[in-house]
């Protein structure tokens, strides 16, 4: 299910860095985060595209020049080795596959044992009950108790039962062969649309925590600050988004997250009072 682009480096302990575009991927945090972790990285493995999507639902991209069909973009999933600071990471990244899961997650870890993989970290974002002005919050998940670094722990408690990704699947299967996984989720505000560079921002940070290495940030930081300032104008111009953005951080000020029920009805009571203002943040589709 791949081609080796490179003969296999000898790595030291090196530590895999996972995230794809789409299904837990919202604001395009994760993936954003993970384009600047590999960049200079060195591509191990390319895998099959035939085999894992169905370009029906994910497109090749065609472009045309003067009315000549000139080149065509396939969706691409690799396997890329880069070094930061005294750590070898292997990053995965790509479009998430469509088919396969369990034939992709096997092959993988067959080419993670060769490379001699110590431990997994699942990159994600998600849209959450969660104002864009304050800090990022983040969801752990991890294999064993003790595994997340930083200010994350793992949560919500209880029972959450969501559909799952392939993200997930990978990380399970990590566990399962017996390689410390975690996975580190910033939730963003669902009423935002497009890219949320804050979140970028937000995990990059917590890898280097959990790393104990710095991490290139590249423009995230700018442009984290222009959104907010467009995000702040947007939401004082329309009364019931300030409202809600309003009642969104006195929760978080009281230290205190809705539960799921809470959760619900205020995206109801969001969704049903109206949005703001087109080209402002709204509440996601």
């Amino acid at each position: 299910m791949y081609r080796l682009e490179h003969p296999l480096p000898a790595l030291a302990n090196p530590v895999v860095i996972a995230a794809f575009d789409g299904w837990v991927d919202a604001g395009t945090a994760a993936t954003s985060a993970l384009g600047l972790i590999s960049e200079g990285a060195t591509t191990i493995a390319t895998f099959d595209a035939d085999t894992l999507y169905d370009y029906r639902a994910r497109r090749p991209t065609l472009d045309i020049r003067d009315g000549r069909p000139s080149t065509l973009e396939w969706p691409e999933l690799r396997l890329r080795h880069v070094r930061r600071g005294d750590r070898d990471l292997l990053v995965l990244g790509g479009p998430e596959p469509d088919f396969r899961w369990h034939t992709f997650s096997s092959e993988l870890f067959e080419l993670l044992e060769r490379l001699g993989a110590r431990e997994w970290i699942s990159l994600g974002a998600i849209p959450a009950a969660v104002p864009h002005a304050r800090p990022v919050p983040m969801l752990g998940t991890e294999s064993a108790p003790g595994l997340l670094k930083g200010q994350v722990t793992a949560g919500p408690t209880g029972l959450l039962r969501v559909p799952a990704a392939a993200l997930s699947v990978l990380e399970m299967a990590a566990a399962a062969a017996g390689m410390p996984a975690v996975g580190y989720f910033a939730q963003i505000p669902h009423y935002v649309s497009g890219g949320y560079a804050p979140a970028s921002v937000a995990l990059l940070r917590t890898l280097e925590q959990h790393l104990g290495i710095d991490l290139p940030r590249g423009d995230l930081v700018e442009e984290a600050g222009r959104l907010r300032t467009r995000l702040d104008a947007a939401v004082a111009a329309d009364e019931t988004t300030r409202s809600y953005v309003e009642r969104l951080e006195a929760m978080v000020d009281e230290e205190r997250q809705p539960a799921g029920d809470d959760l619900i009805t205020e995206i109801e009571r969001f969704l049903r009072e109206g949005r703001a203002d087109e080209g402002g943040p709204g509440p996601r589709g």
